[in-house]
């Protein structure tokens, strides 16, 4: 197969070329109009790796902790259908017994394909998380870090724990961080941590941050609390691009002071995303949405967001940032997040063929998820 005469992206430029696949991944990348054999033309049309998120919970009134396999298959092919072909779905704060019947319901669909997007791990957000900034986590969940609790997940997920997500200032943090960082990627998130403590947690080895600015004190000249310890330490840092969770010059700024290649582009979607307007529920709350904001019932915090990850990829381009970054933090930023970026995340020879084709305007024309075309929904 051959998608031809695309603008076809090459990490930091867009260049007119064609793709070639087989089997699966990908083959040639060559001069535009030189590959032989059965093709897709995508003159005019921006050729771009597949959307990865890494940091969504649900849609179309699903979610990953409802732990039906129905359902998940209903939400791989809605994520497909959009253009993210790669996702590591999230947990909530939820006790041990449900986070392992969700984790083990998640195992039987890891790394398969035919479904839409690709399973390609688990996000664990909360337990261990700090009640004051919980934002949308269920208080009567949260508990203590706990080493035993983690590795028994770790267990029922069948290593597939790709992102695990803690509050540093919490007792017995510093420990569990350094024990999880060994076989996942730490994340700070939900926190009070000031600058200090934060930098206490990278050094033990945490390398991310989970959704900037949101659950997490702010950044001050002289109190520059997690996200100023984010910049001189964390590898990446995860942005919610609906235009809810952040300003736009808020969004700008991040990406000039981080650099795009330190950004992920996330979701942090519910399973009100791809419905209309109307009452859902996140982590045992009533959630409402309405107009692309979502928010809980009881208190109104901010509670996951209402767009898919190409609608934060069309967001973040409106508001300024090059397509080139966009793209880069939309696919190959969260993909080498989540150590799967020797599969996905780019468009290189040896790579899953997970290939997104956009019109000028970024709707979706075609989305292949290796090497086959599923049906789009733009």
């Amino acid at each position: 197969m051959v998608i031809r005469n695309g603008l076809l992206f090459c990490g930091d430029r867009f260049l007119e070329r064609d793709l070639g696949f087989d089997g699966g991944l990908i083959t040639d990348v060559a001069p535009a109009g030189s590959l032989p054999g059965v093709g897709f033309d995508a003159a005019g049309a921006y050729v771009l790796p597949g959307f990865v998120d890494i940091h969504t919970h649900g849609c179309v009134n699903h979610d990953f902790c409802d732990a039906s396999p129905a359902g998940l298959e209903k939400m791989l092919a809605y994520y497909g259908s959009q253009g993210v072909t790669s996702v590591v779905l999230t947990t909530m704060s939820y006790n041990e017994d449900l986070l392992d019947s969700i984790l083990r319901v998640a195992l039987l669909y890891m790394g398969k394909q035919g479904y839409g997007a690709v399973l390609r791990g688990v996000n664990m957000e909360g337990p261990f998380v700090s009640e004051v900034k919980r934002g949308a986590q269920n208080p009567d969940y949260i508990m203590s870090p706990d080493v035993g609790v983690f590795d028994r997940l770790l267990e029922s997920s069948g290593g597939s724990i790709r992102l695990f997500n803690i509050a540093p200032e919490l007792p017995g943090s510093l420990d569990l961080i350094h024990h999880a960082s060994e076989c996942c990627t730490v994340s700070l998130a939900h926190t009070c941590a000031d600058y200090e403590c934060a930098v206490s947690a990278f050094e033990a080895g945490a390398r991310h941050l989970t959704h900037i600015f949101n659950a997490m004190p702010g950044f001050n000249h002289r109190e520059p609390g997690v996200v100023g310890a984010a910049f001189d330490h964390a590898a990446f840092v995860e942005v919610i691009c609906d235009g809810v969770h952040l300003h736009p010059s808020v969004v700008r700024a991040l990406f000039s002071m981080f650099g795009a290649e330190r950004v992920c582009l996330i979701s942090d979607c519910i399973r009100g995303t791809g419905m209309p307007n109307g009452v859902y529920e996140l982590g045992g709350q009533e959630v409402v949405i309405k107009d692309g904001r979502s928010n809980l019932l009881s208190g109104g915090a901010i509670a996951g967001s209402a767009m898919n990850l190409a609608d934060c990829f069309r967001r973040a381009v409106g508001f300024g940032i090059p397509i080139v970054d966009a793209v880069l933090a939309a696919s190959l930023n969260p993909a080498c997040a989540a150590d799967i970026s020797s599969a996905v995340g780019s468009l290189e020879p040896g790579k899953c063929a997970d290939v997104l084709v956009m019109d000028s305007d970024l709707r979706v024309v075609a989305v292949f998820v290796g090497g086959e075309e599923l049906g789009v929904r733009s």
